[in-house]
C-alpha cells in the first residue's frame, strides 16, 4: 500500500463483563480467582469520509501491570482504566493520521500523562494497546482485510519514527512484506505456582470433566511445550521442578520456559537458582528442556543489573521490565537477548522490537535476539484471537496459553455469542459438553480461521450482555 490511509478516532465504547477461573491460578505475588475484561469499541472515520467501528478486548489484570502491595486489585483496575481514558481523550483531540502515526505521535504524550497520574509505563500503555488494536481492526474491516495481509501492505504506515530512534534506518516495509503468519503454532502450557501436578496434591477436585492436574493437562492436549513458574525460594522451587520432571520427563523431547515473574531479588539469586537445578539429578531432563528463563528480577532492579552471568546458562528475556518503548534496547546492554510479546502492551511495540531483534541479528551475524510469545490470560473470543493474529504474523512458532485452561471457555458470555465464534473459527474451537472451547490438538492450535477480515476476527461479542465501564477512580486521594 504505497500511501497507509489517514483517518480520526471519532467515538469510542467502552465496556467490560466480570468472569470466575474454574480453579485458582498463582503468578508472582498474587493467587487469581477471578476477574474482569475490558472491552472497547472505536468508530474511526478516514480521510474520505468513510466510518468504521472496530474492537478490541483484554484483561483488566491486577498486579501484573504494577506490583504495588499497597494497591488493592480494584486499584489495580482504576489504573488500567484510567489508562485508557487518557488514550482515548489523546487521540479524540488529535488530528488526521495513519494507525502508526496515532501510536507513534501519541506515546510520548501518554507516557507523559500517565507518570503525572502516577501510572507507571507499562500501565500506560495497556490504555494505548487497547485503542491501537481497535481502532486498527475498524480500519482493516473498511477495507475488508484480514490483519495479516494489512499488516503485510503496511496498512498501518509502519515507518521510521522518533519514538524508536535506533531504528531510523530500518526498512520496515521491507519486514512486513516479507513476513509468513503461520497457520499452526504450538500451545505452551503454564504451570502456575499452585496448580497441582498429579492427583495426590488435591484435596478438592473441581469435577466438571476438564483436566486439572499437570498430568491430566498433558494427557489430554498432548502439549510438547510448557511454562514453569517458579517463586524465589531455591529450596521450594527446586522440589517443584524436580515434582514436574516426573511428569514431563515421561514425554521425551519436550521443550519448557522458565518464569521468574519477579520473584528473585537480584541475577545472583536466579544464577544460585541455576546452580542449584544443575546439581538436581531428577532435573538432568528438564534442564536440558529449557529453552529460555523469563524476567527472573524484580522490575526495580531488572534493568540496572547485568544478566551476563546467567546468560551463560540460558538466555535471558525482558517481559514485566518492557515497560518503555526502549526498554529492550537497555536490556540488550545488561545480558538481555529476549523479549516478550503481548498483544496488551501493544502490536506496534510488537513490530518494533521485532525490527530490533532483525537489525542486531544482522549486525552481530547470528541469530542471537528473539521474542517470545506469553499469555495475560486472554480469554475466548476477540481477546485470545487477536494475541494470536499477532504472534502468527511476528512467525513466533509456540506461544503461551493459560486462559483455556483456568477460564472455562466462553465462561460468562451468552451461550449464542460462544456459538457464533466457534461457527466462525471452527478449528481453533471445538464443541464439547461444556459448551466452545479452545481446540488443542496435539499440543498446537489451528489459526487459519483468523485469516479474516479485521483484527483475528469478524465476529464481534455482545454487548448488551456487558456492564458499561465505569469512570476510573484513579489516582487516588491521598
Amino acid at each position: 500500500m504505497a500511501d497507509a490511509p489517514r483517518f480520526r478516532l471519532a467515538e469510542t465504547e467502552c465496556r467490560e463483563w466480570p468472569f470466575r477461573l474454574r480453579m485458582p491460578f498463582r503468578f508472582g505475588v498474587i493467587t487469581v480467582t477471578h476477574g474482569r475484561q475490558a472491552v472497547i469499541r472505536a468508530r474511526i472515520v478516514t480521510e474520505d469520509g468513510r466510518e468504521a467501528w472496530g474492537v478490541a478486548a483484554e484483561t483488566l489484570a491486577a498486579k501484573w501491570f504494577d506490583k504495588d502491595a499497597a494497591l488493592s486489585d480494584a486499584q489495580n483496575e482504576d489504573q488500567l482504566r484510567r489508562a485508557l481514558e487518557l488514550a482515548c481523550a489523546e487521540t479524540r483531540a488529535a488530528a488526521l493520521d495513519t494507525a502508526f502515526g496515532h501510536f507513534a505521535n501519541g506515546y510520548a504524550p501518554q507516557i507523559r500523562m500517565g507518570g503525572e497520574e502516577r501510572l507507571n509505563p507499562l500501565v500506560a500503555s495497556y490504555g494505548r494497546a487497547l485503542l491501537d488494536r481497535a481502532m486498527l481492526d475498524a480500519l482493516l474491516k473498511l477495507h475488508g482485510l484480514s490483519f495479516w495481509d494489512g499488516m503485510r501492505m503496511n496498512i498501518g504506515g509502519l515507518a521510521p519514527h522518533g519514538c524508536a530512534p535506533d531504528l531510523a534506518d530500518f526498512d520496515f516495509r521491507g519486514m512486513l512484506a516479507g513476513l509468513k503468519p503461520l497457520t499452526r503454532v504450538q500451545a505452551r502450557h503454564t504451570v502456575g505456582l499452585v496448580d497441582p501436578i498429579t492427583a495426590d496434591d488435591q484435596t478438592l477436585r473441581v469435577e466438571d470433566g476438564l483436566p486439572e492436574t499437570l498430568e491430566e493437562v498433558a494427557n489430554t492436549y498432548g502439549h510438547r511445550w510448557w511454562k514453569l513458574k517458579v517463586g524465589g525460594d531455591i529450596k521450594a522451587d527446586v522440589d517443584r521442578l524436580s515434582r514436574i520432571a516426573g511428569v514431563l520427563d515421561l514425554r521425551p523431547g519436550y521443550r519448557a520456559s522458565l518464569d521468574g515473574n519477579e520473584q528473585y531479588e537480584d541475577a545472583d539469586g536466579v544464577v544460585a537458582l541455576w546452580r542449584a537445578i544443575e546439581a538436581e539429578p531428577r532435573l538432568a531432563g528438564l534442564r536440558q528442556a529449557i529453552a529460555y528463563i523469563e524476567q527472573p528480577v524484580k522490575r526495580a532492579q531488572a534493568l540496572a543489573t547485568s544478566m551476563d552471568a546467567l546468560a551463560k546458562h540460558r538466555p535471558v528475556i525482558i517481559d514485566e521490565s518492557d515497560g518503555p518503548l526502549d526498554a529492550f534496547v537497555t536490556a540488550r546492554g545488561l545480558g538481555y537477548s529476549g523479549v516478550s510479546s503481548k498483544a496488551c502492551k501493544g502490536i506496534w511495540r510488537s513490530l518494533i522490537n521485532l525490527a530490533r531483534c532483525r537489525a542486531w541479528n544482522d549486525e552481530e551475524g547470528a541469530a542471537r535476539y528473539f521474542m517470545s510469545a506469553e499469555d495475560l490470560t486472554t480469554l475466548a473470543g476477540v481477546c485470545v484471537q487477536q494475541d494470536l493474529a499477532l504472534i502468527s504474523l511476528l512467525g513466533l512458532s509456540h506461544v503461551e496459553r493459560n486462559g483455556h485452561h483456568f477460564v472455562d471457555g466462553f465462561s460468562g458470555r451468552p451461550k449464542a455469542e460462544a456459538v457464533r465464534f466457534m461457527e466462525a473459527h471452527q478449528g481453533l474451537y471445538a464443541d464439547t459438553p461444556h459448551g466452545p472451547r479452545l481446540a488443542i490438538r496435539d499440543g498446537a492450535l489451528d489459526l487459519r480461521s483468523l485469516d479474516c477480515p479485521g483484527l483475528g476476527a469478524t465476529e464481534e461479542p455482545d454487548y448488551t450482555a456487558m456492564e458499561a465501564m465505569p469512570r476510573a477512580a484513579w489516582p487516588p486521594s491521598d
